[in-house]
């Protein structure tokens, strides 16, 4: 069973300097019918305009991943990393016990874009920790490529759940295939351009749920289409 999320049903919030849409509830945005999906628990599309972004912040018990889309965010946490992230970079911070954390574009005059995600961790109180790594798009165009995993497979950053998050660039009329196992359930986020997935037409912003479905055949319907995949316990 697939059951779509459009992007227009999202939660919204517009601050002049940060313009979000929310997947699942979030911040002001209440929906108890979308209080996330299985570990998944939030999809922020965020654009953050140049010279802003967000103060020192806290978060506990948390797995959180930023996936860059344009732009450049310069990251800074109490654990003393400091960091900047542009596309291909894939981050994950484990809140665990607490951490406190600054997010800010790192240009004056250009837009970043991203997605921020949480995922539920499989314990509380771990240490806080925090991982960076570039995969570069080469590595994921035409195919499913594996950017988290609970033992960093191939590359991935870990992330303490069982979750496998694949990134993948298509073009038009490109496929990828993808098979879910018994008892998993999957859901796609479709982060630019539009994709065919068994059979539904989906468009940037819009996320399906992947329910009791052996296989999903992705195809890019235009250049370039960007989307990432869950795979969830």
């Amino acid at each position: 069973m697939i059951t779509i999320r459009p992007s227009q049903a999202r939660g919204k919030a517009n601050f002049g300097w940060l313009e979000s849409f929310h997947t699942f509830s979030f911040g002001n945005y209440y929906d108890p019918r979308h209080m996330g999906f299985a570990s998944l628990r939030v999809i922020n599309e965020d654009k953050i305009a140049g010279g802003q972004g967000f103060p020192n912040h806290g978060h506990r018990d948390m797995e959180i991943i930023t996936y860059v889309l344009a732009g450049a965010l310069e990251h800074k946490d109490s654990l003393g990393n400091g960091s900047m992230m542009r596309h291909g970079d894939v981050q994950r911070m484990s809140a665990g016990t607490g951490i406190i954390h600054s997010e800010f574009n790192a240009s004056s005059t250009d837009t970043v874009y991203l997605l921020q995600i949480w995922i539920i961790p499989n314990q509380k109180d771990l240490p806080p920790s925090y991982e960076q790594k570039f995969i570069d798009n080469i590595e994921k165009k035409g195919k499913l490529r594996l950017i988290a995993a609970p033992d960093g497979t191939d590359g991935s950053v870990i992330v303490h759940q069982d979750t496998y998050l694949y990134a993948t660039i298509l073009e038009a009329n490109e496929e990828v295939k993808h098979i879910l196992n018994n008892h998993r359930q999957g859901w796609l986020q479709i982060a630019r351009g539009s994709v065919e997935v068994n059979g539904h037409l989906l468009k940037a912003g819009d996320g399906i749920a992947i329910i009791n479905e052996a296989e999903i055949t992705i195809k890019g319907m235009d250049s370039s289409s960007e989307l990432l995949l869950f795979d969830l316990a």
